[in-house]
């Protein structure tokens, strides 16, 4: 069966659990060839006549020219519609604009809710109640049910309950002791959208088991780019695949939302999350408005026909200049959130925005932004300076740059998800029936099948596997024994770092499944005593990437080699490779990655993802049962195609492309399957100095990493690392410079640096990279925001290996604006060139030096172009 059939069957499927059909509709008149499609054009006068309140949808095709109107099988009901009205216009407008109003849990009390109205709030990536990681399901329901009494318990002539959200995206992944399953990329490989429906399920009910009533899930990306550091919460590239698992996830998490097995899910994010430039989180998609359409809506079309109720807005832009497309910022384009998606596509519910996602609005702060509102968002997330949006907000109003009807259509649309949810039926969080069990977190059983459905076999050689029970296995590899390492980020903190196994405690690792399959020793390494491989049967090797989220995964210029970030992977199969024993590696990841040195010493290989806290299920597909057959035959497939080179990004509808692996590829169980020897590319970077080269964003952009030195440590490197909560000191007693994480434009993103005394902070790879290209019209640019100006020397440089240097004066750029606010620089390459930078051999990007100077920095990249913009800085300025 062709690939597209299979897509077409999975969505059949997924609509038919709904009771939904699939319906094309009438279609919308292509464009002429090379006729440009201009945003502009974008006025849209609704959805036909005919399709009001209809449950066809528009979902299975692939040809749409336009947004199509897509019917919820959730319908408005006139007496709901009737009440909300009445509600909304007894309303003050201070009322109407805290149901708008989203704060974190850390940054609002119960007390707060009550006072300004609140309409939701919700908790970010490693925020739990009163900041304890292994809170009980009775501290999140006390929490919960504090918010709650005080929400109905305010001045309003009509009380309105709070909506709790929280991002559980692969089960209730903030809450201590919850099964996590397989991140959406595992899920993407078990091609069964039941399975998915019975996850979302699962999920509802542990979210429920918490008090919280509504979860930020699913992501609905389709990952383009696999240095996308997101990619792991795409299902697959296929959007037709997509489709299906959205209708079934909503199906499953939301229901009709009559039950108190049900949470209100979200379709996130609005719109091309996965399709931007490069793969940069948060940066531009420059797609054409037919593939915006027919790929990246495609899962928007299948969760609004299942009922999806509420939308989360995208942090990515979308621009097309050969289509005259220049939407922007998706937080500030009523193009995108109201002509595009509440009008022609119908949809009813609300639209929410990211974490202080306003703020990256040209013109607009975190705590201010009338566009945005204007724009169609509905609930604002502001976790920390909600207040002051509360006071702007209410003053746009007053002022008239905010129409009252714009606002009363937020409310409306609020009050209406709110009342299908039942709030208005006032049962207290602690009252739902799969509240205050700690059982109810746990669906082991769920989540190991869905790790043994999800395990891909792509090297087989000889049939290895599955492998006899009852024999000797020494397993190697930081993978075996580590809960994190399975979880992936977004697993009770955000970027699931800092865990422990402890964390975890009802979980099993890999290799405690692997322990029930014959006598294991288990070496880190692959080294010391009692570990010579050839006194094994089997040697298994559990290796892969350790987690991230979100801007934090991003690959950037880096190469796909898994080995040039990870060598310690590469390490411990070269200390057990070729000794007379075969290899099995089992590699955990959130994305495909070029792996050739490792298949080339690994005589059978597994992808296996980001499994979660079930690690039983990879054993129990790896190991034959006592009878020796089969005891679960691998069955997943490849959802994204497995790249054949270190530089290569590349997809199954690409004419002519040569991955090693296609898009659906996947041995059965005794399989034989050997690619051979592969060729080797070192490649650490793949930058060609063209376009836009990231430096720093959130986390250091291969093959550039941060360091600090100083003059009291002999300007001795010292790293910055990964770990968004450590502060470096150097030295690290007095120190002459610190740096810790701070915040720019969206959360941990940026570095603040404080200079006591002669130091400086740089960015560095270890190899040159060509500038020339840029060389003419190319700018440094980066954020900053100036804490404290400068006393004493002061100096931007870029080198080309000491003592090449180019170095400017900085004085200007702490100046030009006031202390503790955001500005973007652009300074043009030139100005470095001419005071001696090497534009053929820059190794240093970025390097800042002061002796008492207090400032934080982010998104540091290098851009082509760039230094003819109109805020572009004159060399003058920086002597």
């Amino acid at each position: 069966m062709k690939q597209h059939q299979i897509s077409k069957l999975c969505l059949a499927l997924a609509l038919a659990m709904s009771g939904m059909a699939l319906h094309a509709g009438p279609a919308t008149p292509a464009a002429a060839p090379g006729q440009a499609v201009k945003a502009a054009a974008w006025q849209l006068g609704g959805p036909p006549a005919h399709a009001q309140g209809s449950n066809s949808v528009r979902a299975g095709v692939t040809n749409l020219a336009d947004w199509p109107y897509v019917g919820s099988k959730i319908v408005k009901d006139p007496a709901m519609e009737a009440r909300i009205a009445q509600i909304v216009a007894g309303m003050t407008l201070a009322q109407k604009i805290g149901q708008m109003t989203q704060p974190e849990i850390k940054s609002i009390t119960p007390a707060q809710v009550r006072q300004y109205y609140i309409g939701s709030v919700l908790n970010g990536g490693g925020s739990w109640p009163n900041n304890n990681k292994r809170a009980s399901v009775a501290d999140w329901l006390n929490l919960a049910d504090q918010y709650y009494n005080a929400s109905i318990s305010t001045d309003m002539a009509v009380k309105i309950p709070i909506l709790w959200g929280t991002d559980a995206v692969h089960g209730h992944n903030n809450v201590y002791g919850a099964t996590l399953f397989p991140h959406n990329i595992g899920l993407g490989a078990a091609r069964d959208p039941l399975l998915v429906q019975r996850i979302a399920a699962a999920t509802a009910i542990q979210v429920r088991a918490t008090g919280i009533n509504w979860a930020f899930a699913p992501t609905l990306a389709v990952a383009r780019d696999v240095r996308w550091g997101r990619s792991y919460e795409s299902f697959a590239e296929d959007a037709m695949l997509i489709n299906s698992y959205a209708s079934a996830y909503i199906n499953g998490l939301q229901g009709v939302l009559k039950t108190d097995a049900n949470v209100v899910g979200t379709a996130k994010h609005f719109i091309g999350d996965g399709g931007t430039a490069n793969g940069v989180d948060q940066g531009e998609s420059q797609v054409s408005l037919s593939e915006m359409i027919n790929r990246h809506g495609q899962g928007y079309y299948g969760a609004l026909a299942a009922g999806a109720q509420t939308v989360m807005a995208s942090f990515n832009s979308w621009n097309n200049p050969q289509q005259n497309i220049a939407v922007g910022k998706m937080h500030g384009s009523k193009a995108m959130l109201t002509d595009a998606l509440k009008q022609k596509m119908g949809f009813d519910g609300l639209v929410v925005s990211d974490w202080n996602g306003i703020g990256q609005v040209p013109g607009c702060s975190n705590s201010s932004c009338a566009q945005a509102i204007n724009a169609g968002l509905d609930i604002i997330m502001v976790p920390d300076e909600w207040q002051a949006f509360i006071t702007n907000t209410i003053n746009q109003v007053n002022a008239g740059q905010i129409p009252m009807a714009r606002i009363n259509d937020a409310v409306t649309r609020i009050l209406r998800v709110k009342m299908r949810a039942g709030l208005f039926n006032y049962k207290k969080p602690s009252a739902n029936a799969y509240a205050t069990s700690p059982a109810n977190l746990q669906a082991r059983a769920l989540a190991r099948e869905a790790v043994q459905k999800s395990l891909v076999l792509l090297k087989n050689n000889g049939g290895l596997l599955p492998f006899a029970r009852g024999k000797r296995i020494l397993v190697v590899g930081k993978g075996a024994d580590n809960l994190g390492l399975q979880a992936g980020g977004w697993s009770l903190s955000w970027q699931g770092d800092g865990n422990s196994n402890a964390d975890f405690p009802n979980g099993d690792t890999i290799l405690s499944g692997l322990r029930q399959a014959g006598a294991v020793t288990y070496s880190l390494d692959g080294k010391g005593v009692n570990v010579s491989p050839d006194q094994f049967d089997l040697v298994l090797a559990v290796i892969g990437e350790t987690p991230y989220a979100e801007g934090s995964g991003d690959i950037g210029a880096g190469s796909l080699r898994h080995s040039a970030r990870y060598a310690e992977d590469l390490s411990v199969l070269q200390s057990v490779a070729g000794k007379g024993v075969p290899v099995a590696t089992v590699f955990l990841s959130g994305r495909p990655l070029y792996v050739n040195d490792l298949l080339n010493l690994s005589n059978a290989f597994v992808a296996a993802w980001l499994p979660g806290t079930e690690g039983r299920g990879v054993a129990d597909v790896l190991f034959k049962n006592s009878a020796g057959q089969v005891n679960i035959p691998f069955s997943g497939k490849l959802p994204f195609t497995w790249p054949g080179g270190p530089c290569q990004i590349v997809h199954a509808d690409d004419a002519g492309a040569t991955p090693l692996f296609a898009y659906g590829y996947g041995l059965a169980s005794g399989a034989h399957g050997n690619p051979g020897i592969l060729p080797v590319d070192n490649t650490r970077s793949c930058s060609s100095a063209s376009g836009s080269v990231p430096v720093f964003n959130q986390t250091e952009k291969a093959p550039y990493k941060l360091y600090a030195g100083s003059a009291a440590n002999d300007w001795q490197g010292v790293a910055i690392g990964s770990d968004l909560n450590a502060v470096i000191n150097v030295p690290a007693s007095n120190p002459s410079i610190s740096v810790a994480t701070s915040q720019i434009n969206v959360q941990q993103d940026a570095k603040k640096i404080t200079f006591n005394a002669a130091s400086q902070l740089y960015a560095q790879s270890a190899q040159a990279v060509d500038f020339s290209a840029l060389a003419a019209n190319g700018a440094l640019m980066f954020d900053l925001v100036t804490h404290s100006l400068p006393q004493g020397a002061s100096m931007l440089a870029m080198d080309c290996g000491w003592p090449c240097r180019g170095a400017l004066n900085p004085a200007y750029l702490f100046s030009r604006a006031p202390l503790n606010q955001k500005q973007s620089v652009t300074i043009p390459l030139s100005c470095f060139a001419a005071k001696g930078a090497d534009m053929s051999k820059i190794n240093t990007p970025f390097l800042l030096f002061a002796e008492k100077l207090q400032v934080s920095v982010t998104n540091i990249r290098v851009v082509q172009g760039a230094a003819g913009n109109a805020d572009a800085i004159a060399c003058s300025n920086l002597p």
